[in-house]
């Protein structure tokens, strides 16, 4: 079962990569040892779950994954590293600003932390880049990630179905091919964040803003990466919360845009009703963490 996590990918250009990255990535997108499309996300996943039962855990890997999603279009090929080890790295500094010394080290032992964090270190002192080409969200898709993209984006692939032809509402069968996926240009989506900003700064007074901090963020990060490269959302392992019907009947990015429109123009109301309509979709989706 893959892990309950969304994912928010930028592919660039192999073109835009230096060498000798730009050769070894060209090779690699050709390659048959790769994993397929449709197993990446699954091949990722057990490379992360065999470090963590190493005894001690394995916390970021010696060396940066030589692994990528890759697409091509229009006869360009398109690269989205792992970044297993910078990813790693911040999840691991993440890890210890929300969790007390003395439960992160039950998780983590003291020794390896301190060589991680001595490691990321010199990481920073060397200056390389701190933006993995992927981002996560456990357990739910956070509200900016549907700003970048269009209902038009969308590319859903239902798997076996569930056992109760999904009318019980149950979560379906776990299958590699069940994906829900947008995909956009780079310039499309910052123009779109651009766009939604002025609305979203704007206070309503309702308690139900969407987060300009966040999508401000969240534009840095894009802005970091070729003007060329491709975004996409993927919601990865949640697809397995849920049943066909309601795989079908998400329209969350379809929704955000409604609810963008209706600020911009002062309709609070609409506003309100399109926000409530996303958090009633995802709440039962987040309980299911505190249930795990």
């Amino acid at each position: 079962m893959l892990p309950y996590a969304a994912y928010l990918r930028v592919y660039e250009p192999v073109t835009a990569f230096p060498e000798p990255a730009r050769t070894l990535w060209t090779a690699y997108a050709e390659s048959r040892r790769r994993p397929a499309r449709e197993h990446a996300l699954e091949a990722e996943h057990l490379d992360a779950r065999r470090r963590l039962v190493a005894a001690p855990p394995i916390v970021a890997p010696e060396r940066e994954s030589g692994d990528a999603y890759v697409r091509l279009a229009q006869d360009t090929i398109y690269v989205a590293p792992w970044d297993t080890r910078l990813r790693s790295w911040l999840a691991l500094a993440r890890f210890r600003e929300e969790t007390p010394a003395r439960l992160a080290g039950w998780h983590v032992p003291p020794q390896v932390a301190r060589e991680a964090e001595q490691a990321f270190d010199r990481w920073r002192l060397a200056g390389r880049t701190l933006h993995p080409h992927i981002r996560s969200s456990n357990w739910h898709v956070p509200l900016p990630w549907f700003v970048p993209f269009t209902a038009a984006e969308r590319s859903l692939t239902l798997g076996t179905p569930p056992a109760d032809g999904g009318q019980g509402g149950g979560p379906a069968t776990a299958s590699a091919t069940r994906t829900l996926i947008y995909v956009t240009s780079m310039r499309d989506a910052r123009g779109r964040i651009a766009a939604a900003l002025p609305a979203v700064r704007a206070d309503t007074g309702d308690g139900t803003r969407l987060g300009a901090g966040e999508l401000e963020t969240l534009d840095r990060w894009l802005a970091a990466f070729h003007p060329g490269s491709l975004v996409e959302l993927d919601y990865g392992g949640l697809v397995h919360l849920l049943d066909d019907r309601s795989l079908c009947a998400d329209e969350s990015v379809a929704e955000i845009g409604v609810a963008l429109a209706a600020m911009a123009r002062g309709q609070t109301e609409l506003w309100v009703a399109m926000h409530k309509r996303l958090e009633t979709r995802w709440r039962p989706v987040r309980a299911l963490q505190s249930a795990s």
